[in-house]
């Protein structure tokens, strides 16, 4: 495969629920190593994208298309495939409250993988040594603060190795400082790993701190209005609409 080709593609998409259209007609690229952000106002189907391009819901029309191969026109074990090379974040974190880190993280190995147990743990302590939480395999979800809980969720996501990262509002309740380690965790894990993440947010630090290229839906037409490099799109792109999301931060501090 050629490394310079995008290495996901949405074309010509329509999702939504039943006969209601949430966003129709998305195009837009993502190259690997991108950073890629989903972004737009409340209730534009933000969310919604993202569970489509993991597989969890079907596009009314279109496809999703990872290294020129279509999912959702696949079969399902092309599908199956297609998800062992996905880790995904979900707001919460997802974890098992009735199970260590260690129990979290070690699901998918069990599920995956043929390792025996003592390679299983190296590997659990490798992913938790990753996100800054070595030597926490014994803890529960509920003896970690909300900044670790969603590291400690990263670890679970990352757990198969995967290519391509999914993030669902990941600083979402957490303070500015630990949102911001958060942020550059994910660089970190972008560098070093060479990984392609997507992340669903609306907070404008975290877009202009990790994102190199987007997706801006818009609720009332219901489609996409710009893709690219979000400070391209705010000091360039001539939809207002566009420019006055990316810029409400310093609309916001000339009031104050």
């Amino acid at each position: 495969m050629n490394e310079a080709s995008p290495q996901i593609e949405v074309r010509n998409l329509t999702m939504g629920y039943g006969d209601f259209v949430v966003q129709k007609e998305l195009e837009f690229v993502i190259d690997r190593g991108d950073v890629f952000i989903i972004m737009g106002g409340s209730g534009c189907g933000k969310s919604t994208l993202l569970k489509l391009m993991i597989g969890l819901k079907q596009p009314m029309k279109g496809d999703v298309f990872y290294d020129g191969v279509p999912f959702w026109q696949s079969g399902e074990d092309e599908q199956r495939a297609a998800k062992r090379r996905f880790g995904t974040l979900f707001q919460s974190g997802a974890l098992w409250s009735s199970m260590t880190l260690a129990e979290n993280i070690g699901l998918a190995l069990r599920q995956y993988t043929d390792l025996g147990e003592s390679e299983m743990r190296d590997v659990v302590s490798y992913k938790l040594m990753l996100v800054g939480l070595a030597g926490f395999e014994d803890y529960y979800p509920n003896e970690l603060s909300g900044g670790m809980k969603k590291r400690a969720g990263l670890a679970r996501a990352m757990a198969l190795d995967p290519e391509i990262l999914f993030f669902d509002e990941p600083s979402a309740g957490l303070d500015p400082l630990t949102a911001k380690r958060l942020d550059d965790l994910i660089l970190e894990i972008r560098d070093s790993l060479g990984t392609t993440i997507i992340v669903v947010t609306h907070e404008l630090a975290s877009i202009f701190a990790i994102g190199n290229n987007s997706v801006f839906l818009d609720a009332d037409t219901k489609t996409q209005l710009a893709t690219g490099n979000p400070a391209d799109l705010r000091d360039n792109h001539p939809n207002h609409q566009v420019r006055d999301f990316l810029l409400r931060g310093q609309a916001e501090e000339t009031v104050a």
